[in-house]
């Protein structure tokens, strides 16, 4: 998955610090991103150095192998210009080599929405100010405080025996087989969740849910949850919200999608297909 880089080491704890010459700047502009891809399908990203001129601050992010990694917040970014690196789509940043290099990639531009997303205060309407002990934004005037939001979510791999219930989204650009997925809302436990988003989605019910593994999905500012449960009844789907145009329920050796070693979905198919599932 997307967060599976080892042997390298992912620090997030934030520090209070400037880059220096050789430290990585990230740059985002909407769905673009200040990056070089090589020939051979290697992204890469600037150096302070890099740069012809950088304006505003770099906020510290995090450290990937003990190397400091910042974010520029300019007011124009597309007027930064750094040697050798374009503007490139965000989108690429998905299954880019090397792992380690998506994976930040993705985490920093998580950050970045943040921050775009609260430059004002919620309460008051001021300004909002960089904390320097920890990743926090504040305000000034009313005391207002501003964490990164995380959101839970559920991906629900539905058993049958030896088939796998796999579904596509009816309105979403996503047009591979996926599974059952959904957010938690207000008071609601992840099993809990994995109960009404099966039944809200294909009109199931479920038993013997087994949580399996959790993976940070930066794209949607999520935390999934994948769980392995067994149809319980009549396992018939029922496409019932709208949300879904297809739910077709798959043999081991008939899943039609690979593992593409970015998301959890994925690797609960492929764990499937290989027998390895929870009991």
């Amino acid at each position: 998955m997307v967060q599976d880089i080892a042997p390298h080491r992912f620090d997030n704890a934030y520090h209070d610090c400037a880059p220096g010459p050789a430290d990585t700047v990230f740059l985002f502009d909407g769905e673009e991103m200040l990056a070089a891809l090589s020939q051979d399908g290697q992204l890469s990203f600037p150096c302070l150095k890099d740069f012809d001129a950088l304006d505003g601050d770099a906020h510290y992010l995090f450290a990937l192998d003990g190397q400091p990694y910042f974010l520029a917040l300019p007011g124009n970014p597309k007027d930064c210009k750094a040697s050798g690196f374009t503007w490139l789509h965000a989108g690429k940043l998905r299954g880019a080599v090397p792992a380690e290099m998506a994976f930040i990639g993705v985490t920093a531009r998580q950050l970045w929405r943040w921050y775009q997303n609260n430059r004002f205060c919620s309460h008051c309407g001021n300004k909002l100010h960089h904390d320097h002990k920890e990743r926090m934004l504040y305000c000034s005037d009313c005391g207002n405080m501003v964490y990164p939001k995380i959101s839970p979510c559920v991906i629900v791999a539905i058993t049958d025996g030896d088939k796998i219930l796999l579904t596509k989204y009816a309105r979403s650009a996503y047009s591979h087989y996926a599974l059952v997925a959904g957010f938690c809302e207000i008071g609601e436990s992840l099993e809990a969740t994995v109960h009404r988003e099966v039944a809200e989605e294909v009109g199931l019910q479920v038993e013997n849910l087994r949580y399996w593994k959790s993976q940070p999905w930066a794209f949607s500012d999520t935390l999934l949850a994948g769980f392995y449960c067994a149809v319980k009844g009549d396992p018939t789907p029922r496409l019932v919200d709208g949300e879904l145009r297809e739910a077709t329920w798959f043999d081991r050796s008939e899943i039609p999608v690979k593992d593409d070693g970015v998301s959890l979905t994925r690797a609960l198919i492929e764990n499937f297909r290989l027998g390895n599932e929870p009991k």
